[in-house]
Formats: C-alpha cells, structure tokens, sequence
C-alpha cells in the first residue's frame, strides 16, 4: 500500500510538473498556431537564472523564482519581436526550423554563460521536510509542485475564458485581419501570449528542477515529452493538457517504480495506444 501510495504522490507531483512547463507550448501550438520547438529552451534559462540566484547571489528560493521568470521573459520579448513575429502564420517547416535554430542558439549561449554543469535549484527549509499525514509522509516540495499545477490549471482557464484578453486572443486566432479591424491590437496580444507561455515554462523549469533537472541539453532532452503532452492533449486545450500530463506522469512513474529498467519504454506505448483511438487528442473527448 505504500508503494502505491509513494508511486501516486510522485506521479501527481510529476504530472503538475509538465502541465506548467507544457501548457504555455499548448498555448502557442493551440491558440497562436506556432509550432514552438524552442520551448524547453526558456524553461531551461528559468532554471539557469534561478540556481545562479539562490547559489551564487545568494537570494532566496522565492526571489529566485520570480527572478526567473521576469528575466526569461524579458530575454524572451525582443526575440518574440524580431524572430518569432516573423513565422506567425508561416508553413510549419519554417517554424520547426526556426526555433530549432533559436533553441540551439540557447543552448549554446546558456552553456557559455553559465558552464556545461549540472544546475541544481536549492530549496528553502520550508520545502526540504516532509507533511505528514500520520500514515504517511509527503515531502513537502512535491505537495509544493502539486497546488503551483492546479493554481496555474485555474488561472490561465480563468485568462482564456473569463477575460476580454481571452476574448481578443481567440478572435486573434480565428481572423486577425477581422480582429484588427474591429479594434484589437493583435501583436500586443500575440506578444502577452507569448511573454505569458514563456513564464509559464520558466516557472515550470524552476518547480520541476527536482525532477527533471537542469542541464546543458535539457532543451533537447525534454523536447519530444513536451510536444507529446500537448499532441496527446489536444494543442490549446487546458483540460486536455492536465489530464494528458496527470495521465502520461502516471503512467511514465509507475514504469519506473516497478520496471525500471524499461526507461521510458510505456510512457511512448501510452502516447501511440492514446493517438490511436485519439488522434486529435484526448480534447476532443473532453469537448
């Protein structure tokens, strides 16, 4: 019973974890129609700037994460501006090719800045115990990881469906010449999105540190898990990509647990079962 309680928690923690990194690249695949391969990059310069702010400026593990976020973003806005605006509504072979030129470009420079060395993030007293719940302990990072997922889950659902932001951004995504007319100011929109989808990765390359660390070919080595969640989800689905994250981290943890040594062997057989029955994504049964 503990094994199974232990294999839960962790793919819960694991699944929260790749839903805030994966949903901002739903979110420029979905509803800004870009195919953004560069997407692990930004999250890995999160986690960069983070363990450079709590190792070597000696900031806390808060003041780390914001800094993480805020300074990704702003690397992330002139690119935005001068390469990104140029592929929107471009074939996708441009995009590929594109941002995998930029997220080898970030992988060059971050390694240069900062040295091809494992990053590691420290944590805060407060999240280096455990919460116990008297027939079992959590440890508290995970539990930390788990509500981060679910408030980031409400939020952007919130932004996309409740907001007159999320109005103009659909409108943006289904006729921006109309939109335009009609008054929205669509590279601003574009621009937020984007700057948002890029927070999003940072924060989630920071929480999600302890799980799949930081290193000089994170980018690379996590691309394909990422484009998988958003493919098994559905591209701009919330829902969708929550549930294809607590799915696939489920199902990728307890392979591990119980045969390790098949690697990732039934995370990509559940991936092909799902997109078989599924090829739009699990959205399309959620819709």
């Amino acid at each position: 019973m503990q094994t199974v309680f232990s294999i839960a928690v962790d793919a819960l923690a694991y699944g929260m974890v790749l839903f805030v990194i994966s949903i901002g690249l739903s979110v420029t695949m979905g509803l800004m129609r870009v195919v953004n391969l560069a997407h692990g990059a930004f999250a890995m310069i999160g986690g960069y700037i983070a363990s450079y702010a709590a190792r070597d400026m000696g900031l806390g593990y808060a003041a780390a994460v914001v800094l993480a976020v805020v300074g990704t973003v702003a690397i992330a806005i002139p690119i935005e501006r001068l390469l990104y605006r140029r592929i929107y509504g471009a074939p996708e072979l441009t995009q590929v090719l594109m941002t995998i030129g930029i997220t080898f470009c970030i992988i060059g420079i971050a390694n240069f800045v900062f040295g091809p060395t494992l990053k590691t993030i420290p944590l805060p007293p407060d999240l280096q115990g455990s919460v116990d719940l008297g027939f079992r302990s959590i440890a508290t990072h995970r539990v930390f990881a788990i509500v981060c997922g679910l408030l980031v889950a409400a939020l952007l659902w919130f932004l996309i469906e409740r907001t007159a932001f999320g109005v103009k951004l659909r409108a943006s995504v289904d006729n921006a010449a109309m939109a335009a007319a009609l008054g929205v100011r669509t590279e601003i929109i574009y621009a937020v999105s984007f700057a948002v989808a890029v927070g999003l990765a940072a924060l989630g390359g920071v929480l999600g540190a302890e799980l799949l660390p930081v290193e000089p070919y994170y980018a690379l080595r996590y691309m394909v898990t990422f484009l998988v969640v958003v493919s098994v989800g559905g591209a701009g689905s919330i829902p969708g990509a929550l549930v294809a994250c607590l799915l696939l981290g489920g199902i990728d943890t307890t392979g591990r647990y119980l045969m390790p040594e098949f690697g990732e062997f039934f995370f990509y057989l559940a991936v092909i079962a799902i997109i078989c029955i599924f090829p739009r994504g699990l959205a399309g049964r959620l819709k």
